[in-house]
């Protein structure tokens, strides 16, 4: 790869890390596949970027045969092994492993696993501070947060249509110790200068949150240009209408990659155990301080955490997300189980021709499932 082409993808996060990986996988020694980086996923077809510039790109067939879930499909964010055709096609024939993935359960499915980004560095957890501030909802999206490697940045947006936006500045800082929380007002042109830091040549900053709390604004606004269409607030309850559809990566001026994301309706958890862990670290700690190691903070003498919710210096609400969260978590992992080991005797049984038409059509559901 020349040096001009070199820069060409250094501008998408291409740096030394990712030639080390690409330099360790088999087909670093086949010329006819380029790096790539997916940079937005449509009905049946990816965008990437490679070193001779953008590229509509589909998987082979080979890929399909070898996925065994969804969840191994490129997703935006990733780097690939491409190999150029023509003009403006590509084809797609292996990811690199991810240094970070933001996952959730699929929509209408009890086993499956979505990825919505990967190789992110911060994600922008999105809040509207209307009628429409919720501080459980803002618990759920750090579990997924830290669950997938990326640092998390909770974004108060629409400062100027809250009278306080300071103290609920404070009562996000309070449930999501080590996260940094910023109000700002893309209306108002305020705090743009507190998200700078993290908008640095070749990172990835991917953002999310519900349907309406302003997402594409934020783009538009950091972007210094309308690169998402928005639409107004609903009256009826503070929340702005529904807009992007698909996943995508923008290059923005300052050199910083932003991925915007459909917004959800509701956000079902995937399988993360270490992410609720972090999110709700406090009440790890206070758990700590229980007399006895298991403890189950309902009578036994000595509960640290009991005290705590006594005093006040444990929220009732927050302490009562933190089980539900952990009930939730363990109903999946025990779906998951068995659900996999239905796969696993179903694939036993199968011929290789029926398992490859099961990854097609599995393939082809995977588009949908974004605007929910």
């Amino acid at each position: 790869m020349n040096v001009e082409n070199q820069n060409y993808l250094q501008n998408y996060g291409w740096n030394g890390h990712w030639e080390s990986l690409w330099q360790q996988k088999e087909f670093a020694a086949n010329a006819n596949l380029r790096p790539a980086r997916v940079t937005a996923q449509f009905s049946h077809a990816y965008r990437v970027v490679t070193e001779t510039g953008e590229r509509l790109a589909e998987v082979t067939g080979k890929f399909e045969f070898r996925a065994s879930a969804k969840s191994e499909f490129p997703a935006v964010g990733d780097w690939v092994a491409a190999e150029l055709s023509g003009e403006d096609r590509a084809a797609l024939h292996a990811v690199l492993p991810r240094r970070s993935a933001m996952t959730r359960r699929a929509a209408g499915s009890r086993d499956e696993e979505q990825v919505i980004g990967t190789n992110i560095d911060y994600l922008f957890i999105v809040n509207a501070l209307n009628e429409d501030f919720n501080l459980r909802r803002i618990e759920r999206y750090l579990v997924m947060a830290w669950e997938s490697g990326a640092q998390p940045v909770v974004l108060l947006t629409k400062a100027d249509l809250c009278a306080d936006p300071e103290e609920k500045e404070a009562q996000v800082e309070a449930i999501a110790p080590g996260v940094p929380v910023h109000a700002v007002s893309a209306a108002e042109n305020e705090g743009k200068e507190k998200l700078l830091p993290y908008l640095q040549p070749g990172r990835t900053v991917a953002v999310t949150g519900m349907s309406g709390v302003g997402k594409s604004t934020l783009l538009n606004w950091l972007a210094d240009e309308a690169v998402q269409r928005v639409q107004g607030i609903r009256e009826d309850d503070a929340r702005g209408r529904h807009t992007t559809t698909h996943r995508e990566l923008f290059l923005l001026p300052s050199g910083a990659l932003l991925m915007d994301t459909p917004g959800m309706r509701e956000l079902q958890l995937w399988d993360a155990q270490d992410g609720w862990q972090e999110a709700f670290s406090d009440i790890a700690e206070l758990a700590l301080r229980c007399r006895f190691r298991d403890c189950t903070h309902r009578s036994e003498a000595g509960c640290a955490v009991r005290e705590a919710l006594e005093t006040g210096e444990l929220d009732a609400k927050r302490y009562a997300n933190y089980g539900k969260t952990e009930r939730e978590l363990a109903r999946l992992a025990r779906k998951e189980s068995s659900a996999a080991g239905r796969r696993q005797r179903s694939a036993d049984g199968k011929s290789g021709q029926t398992r490859k038409k099961e990854r097609v059509a599995g393939k082809r559901a995977i588009y949908d499932e974004d605007v929910d």
